[in-house]
């Protein structure tokens, strides 16, 4: 079996990239689960329930969140209704939606878990403690689990790796918007990634625009960060080989779409 996964997307041009190529991607590779983290969709912020059943549409199974879950404030009028979307579990007890989902696609269930890291990150309940439960739980029902670990260091991502390896098929990192390069099964059978990159405009700092941020280096001062709308347009994600029956991952490949790196159907 087979988990795509497609990462951030950011803003109009990040939308523009998921319904050109999303139904590509599946086409070509025929993926048993195909999940996309949002939680930057609308105009960097949050996300819109248009948006999120844009997603659905053109092909998402799960959509998964982040810290800029609450950014759009539409969400809270939708996210207990959005049956196949993801917010960060550790969040504080009582606030709405869900950190974990189980999925059924192609006769096959998938347990799909957002968890937030803590480092240089805002304060939440502790992600390690959130990922025992979870997976304790989504085993009883199925060895096939995913989960997008949305955190800034690079050692809390690789800790959170090691510390699932054999009990997930998947750790992939979300947040930090450049795609690394350390894909990768570890030594137990976890396909792990530290970040699968973003989906938005190629040309800018991390979807945003880049005099901007330039500025903000520079001054220090105040600086009002805005996706672009026209521009180049990049999508990043990860393609993993997964065992249908043990959910142990085989492998784990990156995938990268943009002016220098073209998509090939072939």
């Amino acid at each position: 079996m087979k988990i795509l996964f497609v990462g951030d997307v950011v803003g109009s041009l990040g939308r523009d990239m998921v319904t050109e190529y999303l139904p590509l991607l599946k086409s070509k590779y025929e993926p048993t689960l195909t999940i996309v983290n949002g939680e930057n969709a609308a105009s960097g912020r949050g996300i819109t329930e248009k948006i999120y059943k844009q997603f659905l549409k053109v092909g998402a199974d799960v959509v998964t969140m982040g810290n800029h879950t609450w950014d759009n404030k539409e969400i809270f009028g939708f996210i207990d209704k959005a049956k196949q979307m993801v917010r960060p579990d550790n969040y504080p007890k009582g606030t709405p939606g869900k950190g974990l989902l189980f999925v059924n696609s192609k006769g096959a269930e998938f347990a799909v878990i957002n968890l937030q890291g803590r480092t240089f990150m805002p304060a939440l309940d502790c992600p390690f403690e959130a990922a025992e439960k979870l997976v304790e739980e989504a085993r009883k029902r199925t060895p096939h689990i995913f989960v997008d670990f949305h955190a800034e260091a690079t050692s809390e991502k690789q800790a959170m790796g090691y510390f699932l390896d054999g009990k997930v098929s998947a750790v992939i990192g979300t947040h930090t918007h450049v795609q690394t390069a350390d894909n990768r099964v570890l030594p137990n059978g976890t396909a792990f990634m530290c970040d699968v990159g973003m989906t938005g405009p190629y040309d800018e700092v991390l979807g945003m625009n880049k005099e901007a941020v330039i500025k903000k280096f520079r001054t220090s001062m105040p600086v009002r960060f805005e996706v672009p709308k026209e521009g180049r347009k990049n999508l990043s994600a990860c393609l993993i080989d997964i065992h249908d029956r043990t959910g142990v991952a085989k492998k784990i490949d990156r995938i990268l779409i943009n002016q220098d790196h073209p998509f090939m159907m072939s």
